[in-house]
């Protein structure tokens, strides 16, 4: 039998409601062990899986996607008496030791008061075999390897503890509507707001024949890494042809992409009527390009009939493509299949649009008629922790 210990991080500082955001913690966590052996439960600030070794890679994909978790480990559980912990540290050490590690430091938590020792007592008494057998040297400052002991209703020891995904439990803070294209910002967006625990339901837009079949794959492998972290989105497929080519033949060149855009919150609006969606979520950075200037920004807000949420809005570059290589969509959105944005760029785009004259424009368009049909024809695909169920 295998045991993982999980920490839980933000929970932590809740209040009453404490109890709710645990028992949905947990619930997620058994619906993505759903299918296993597996078994999930949470005391005093640990979530715990229990599992066969058939089931341990099912286990660690959860954790590594589990929103609301800072860390987790595959432990060692030993009997709650200091000789017992003794042997299970050197154990863990021998294994660090092959592994390549030459220096040591042993971090202890006594959470369970009745136990003889305290935290600072265990940590020594456990790191005397490891040092008199010589298979690792102390270094308390800068150790290859820190041994972790947990003395909880059972002793845990561990020394490869994961990053985890921090923030708040899948499905506790509303839904969003994220605007998902292919490109690097839009995937980070919806993260942002899943690892706030909103549930995130998606919509793309597709020109065919002057965006690929290719692009529309690329998008679908993108709303199924999300699915990982919030265990399921719906995709929704806008096809967008007669829409953008409207726009192409009526509205000004420099203003083709805000006008694009503003058609796009359109029919955001009435997806998110449609499934009940509390706000509309976009990858805009402020200042990153053309069309999001702060000015382009209020106009695209302007058309929006729901709160815009941008949590990128503040990031840069590089901080958007370091949470892009973290979430594995960075490999996936660097593609060279263009978005219908990309294809029908002008040279000079217009920076400081009003809400004035992209009103103007839009009724010169009279494409509200084709805006509907789209959003009627739209095609819809459901991802569940990364693999595709039925069309709906």
């Amino acid at each position: 039998m295998i045991t993982y210990l999980a920490k839980i991080g933000e929970l932590t500082l809740k209040g009453s409601n404490l109890h709710e955001f645990e028992k949905l913690l947990l619930n997620n966590a058994r619906r993505v062990l759903d299918g296993t052996n597996a078994k999930a439960s949470l005391r005093a600030g640990r979530l715990y899986i229990d599992c066969e070794d058939a089931d341990s890679g099912k286990a660690e994909t959860a954790l590594t996607h589990l929103l609301g978790i800072t860390g987790w480990a595959k432990t060692r559980v030993c009997e709650k008496n200091i000789e017992s912990i003794r042997q299970t540290v050197l154990e863990e050490a021998k294994s660090a030791a092959s592994l390549g590690a030459k220096t040591f430091k042993i971090e202890a938590r006594r959470s369970d008061k009745t136990f003889d020792l305290n935290s600072y007592e265990i940590a020594c008494r456990a790191a005397d075999p490891v040092f008199d057998a010589g298979v690792l040297q102390v270094d308390v400052h800068n150790p290859d390897v820190k041994i972790f002991v947990e003395v909880r209703e059972r002793c845990f020891v561990f020394s490869d503890a994961k990053k985890g995904c921090r923030g708040l439990p899948a499905g506790c803070s509303g839904k969003g509507l994220l605007l998902l294209s292919g490109g690097l910002d839009s995937p980070v967006a919806g993260y942002r707001m899943l690892r706030r625990g909103m549930k995130v339901d998606c919509i793309y837009f597709h020109s065919y024949p002057y965006t690929s079949l290719e692009a529309q794959q690329k998008v679908e492998e993108l709303a199924k890494r999300l699915s990982m972290y919030g265990l399921y989105t719906n995709l929704n497929i806008i096809p967008f042809t007669d829409v953008q080519m409207r726009i192409k033949e009526r509205a000004p060149a420099d203003w083709t992409t805000l006008i694009l855009r503003v058609c796009m919150v359109k029919t955001a609006n009435m997806l998110a009527e449609r499934i009940h969606s509390d706000c509309l979520i976009t990858g805009e950075s402020l200042g990153q390009v053309a069309s999001q200037t702060i000015e382009n920004m209020k106009v695209t807000e302007h058309f929006a009939d729901f709160p815009l949420l941008r949590p990128l809005v503040g990031m840069d570059k590089e901080e958007i493509v370091e949470t892009a290589r973290f979430i594995d969509t960075f490999r996936i959105s660097i593609l060279p299949y263009e978005d219908c944005c990309v294809l029908f760029s002008p040279k000079h785009p217009v920076l400081r649009g009003t809400v004035e004259r992209a009103n103007e424009i839009f009724d010169s368009l009279e494409c509200e008629n084709l805006i509907r049909e789209a959003f009627e024809k739209r095609e819809i695909k459901r991802f569940t922790f990364g693999e595709e169920e039925k069309r709906l």
